[in-house]
């Protein structure tokens, strides 16, 4: 084995410099230093145009359904676009009824509009020629009835359309939401450790799961609805032109002041919905790290701070969605009141038409119901803006996460060892965190198969950082590592972690039985296999005792078992996978004195055959390593056995003493 030495280092993997975190993510960072941060959210600006089309793009695949939701709301809305001009002609024929019954049988209309003309009274002559009435005859029922019964199948087959279309809407928002879903899952795997790093958890937990509710619930709530409106807007349109030019365009003067009035509050609202969205994610990560470390809140008498920390958060919040909120919602009743104007406009003209004869009662009396019909949808897109600044708001947080950069891409034509061994050479190796703070410089070093290599040293050295960088967690700056002879940089992340086997000294466990803990070390073992590695790892002795056994059920936090049991399932765990390199990160650092030997042994069995990487702060765990490497500042300072080391009097006698010393001093 081999090294070269360098002095520059500065962080140890995990423990990135909370001033660069803070500056990288806009918020503050997780720990124990964000119990005194609550900072306020980022106010930059949303692209909502561009946010809007990439939602609209996301709805391609259902292609089909949209053309379905577009066809049956044209359908819809055309059927209930022509029942207020039918319905009309039923106005009309009860007027015409009236009207002939007040005039003697023999008398022709023309007789009559005649003898008004010639008496002056020629608004009522108008009426009369506007009207297709049969002298002395009354309302013709018949005619009445079939009317409105044509209107009622008319209503009642646009409503199956709506239904039918309502029912395409969830489809098509439910399918675009899934393959979001599954886009982000997709999206956590192709992100570099780095990204989690520099992100609180609850802000990236906010996002997967708040702000794609929200998108999901303005997207069923405004598609259908806008879609709906739209239509109805222009064939209204068409409507109010075929029976009176004059009064559509009276109609339309108001849609320029909606327009501008809609505008210039949705220009309010928008950066409120911004700030309520990101006060959210700030929020659910305070919420979320005050949970995981409750103890730790209690036991140093924060609660009073990290309540007053939640209030602070919480006001903002309050604040962003109130204003959000009431800002977007003045946009319903400005335009109810700029519709109202154009009803009370089209009211008064529509009357002085019909009585100059240019229309019917029954025209005006549809016109009114289109002007109805027309201010309406209106007032439903401008409300609906509230909902869909918020959904877009939404979508942005959801696409900044999509748009991350993402680890270096697999090599297209992947190389694998023809035979894994479990060689492992670092050369030439050079990693920096930050690129102004070197880590790891010319690092060189190569172990055998089979070799035992404990890694020691103070915190920051760079011991994780080693182990992260043959994972492939993170990619190197300079140099290469090979596994039996293969650039890991050109092997599928896959294949390499396929080969490994970790336990890291904060033990991992997921919500589950002990025996499916255990199992997700391995493809579909069996019981028996999951038995034998519980037996080997001393998990067995400490599952026997509970009531439930290995059925036993684990929170996502472990709190049934004690954490050195925790330890020790995750043990058993690396234990099943068989690995060809096995990489132990304070092992048994959770761990009792008895518990530690019990592991020891395990793991000597375990480590058979295998390539190991061990990182301790124990000394006394790694006498057995075949080699020692003593790491300070990112450089290999001393490397040999545990013998050869404390004879030379370097690093790792000076730990080594210093580690007996403190034994001495809890013994005293």
């Amino acid at each position: 084995m081999s090294t070269t030495e360098s002095p520059k280092a500065v962080t140890e993997a995990g423990e990135r410099p909370t001033a660069e975190r803070q500056k990288n993510t806009g918020a503050a960072t997780s720990g124990p230093g964000r119990w005194m941060a609550g900072g306020a959210p980022p106010e930059k600006a949303l692209d909502f145009k561009g946010s809007l089309k990439r939602l609209l793009r996301m709805l391609a695949p259902q292609r089909l359904h949209l053309i379905g939701v577009l066809v049956l709301g044209a359908a819809s809305v055309a059927l209930t676009v022509i029942g207020p001009k039918i319905l009309g002609q039923a106005t009309d024929a009860i007027l015409a009824g009236v009207l002939g019954k007040q005039v003697p049988p023999g008398v022709t209309k023309e007789q009559i509009v005649a003898g008004l003309r010639a008496r002056g009274d020629g608004t009522l002559a108008d009426i009369y020629s506007r009207v297709d009435l049969v002298p002395g005859v009354g309302i013709d029922f018949d005619k009445v009835g079939q009317i409105l019964l044509v209107v009622l199948a008319l209503f009642i087959i646009a409503s199956f359309f709506g239904l039918i279309q309502a029912r395409l809407t969830t489809t098509l928002v439910q399918h675009a939401v899934y393959r979001l879903r599954e886009d982000v899952e997709a999206k956590f795997s192709r992100l570099p450790l780095k990204y989690f790093d520099r992100q609180p958890r609850g802000e990236v937990l906010s996002r997967v799961t708040n702000d794609i509710d929200n998108l999901a619930m303005s997207l069923q709530q405004t598609l259908s609805q806008i879609v709906s409106s739209l239509l109805t807007v222009i064939g209204v349109l068409i409507m109010m032109f075929l029976i009176s030019p004059l009064l559509a365009l009276i109609a339309l003067l108001t849609v320029p002041l909606s327009a501008v009035v809609a505008a210039k509050i949705g220009k309010r609202a928008q950066p409120n919905f911004i700030k309520q969205w990101s006060t959210t994610g700030k929020l659910n990560a305070h919420v979320e790290e005050m949970y995981t470390g409750h103890s730790l809140v209690k036991v140093f008498g924060r609660r009073e701070e990290s309540a007053a920390i939640f209030d602070k958060q919480n006001d903002t919040l309050y604040e962003a969605s109130f204003r959000a909120q009431f800002i977007s919602g003045m946009i319903q009743p400005a335009m109810m009141f700029i519709g109202n104007l154009s009803y009370v406009l089209v009211a008064v003209i529509g009357a002085l038409r019909v009585a100059s004869g240019s229309l019917t009662l029954g025209e005006v009396q549809a016109f009114i119901q289109y002007s109805r019909q027309f201010s309406q949808p209106v007032t439903q897109i401008a409300s609906m803006a509230n909902l869909l600044q918020s959904g877009v708001a939404s979508a942005e947080r959801v696409f900044a996460l999509l748009d991350a950069e993402e680890q270096g891409p697999e090599p297209e034509h992947p190389e694998r060892p023809a035979v894994i061994r479990g060689r492992v050479e670092f050369q030439d190796v050079s990693f920096r965190y930050l690129p102004d703070k070197p880590l790891i410089d010319d690092l060189s070093l190569t172990v055998e198969p089979g070799q035992t290599v404990a890694i020691v040293g103070p915190t920051g050295a760079g011991k994780t950082t080693l182990v992260n960088l043959l994972m492939r967690f993170y990619e190197l700056d300079g140099g290469r590592i090979t596994l039996d002879g293969v650039d890991i940089a050109k092997m599928n992340r896959e294949d390499l972690r396929d080969q490994t086997g970790m336990v890291l000294q904060d033990a991992w466990l997921f919500g589950g039985t002990i025996a499916e803990n255990i199992a997700y070390g391995a493809d579909d073992p069996s019981r028996e296999e999951i038995i034998e590695a519980a037996k080997a790892t001393h998990v067995d002795r400490f599952v026997r005792t509970l009531p439930d056994g290995y059925e036993t059920v684990l929170d996502d936090e472990g709190g049934t078992v004690s954490a050195g049991e925790k330890q020790l399932i995750t043990v058993a765990r690396a234990f099943l996978a068989k690995p060809v390199i096995l990489i132990l990160d304070e092992a048994t650092s959770s761990v009792d004195t008895r518990t530690e030997v019990l592991i020891q042994r395990a793991m000597n069995s375990l480590r058979s055959g295998r390539t190991s990487f061990v990182i301790a702060h124990r000394l006394s765990t790694i006498r057995d390593a075949d080699v020692i490497l003593v790491m300070e500042h990112g450089q290999i300072v001393e490397h040999g056995d545990h013998e050869t080391l404390l004879s030379s009097g370097g690093a790792y006698a000076r730990l080594y003493a210093a580690q007996f010393a403190e034994a001495m001093a809890e013994t005293d």
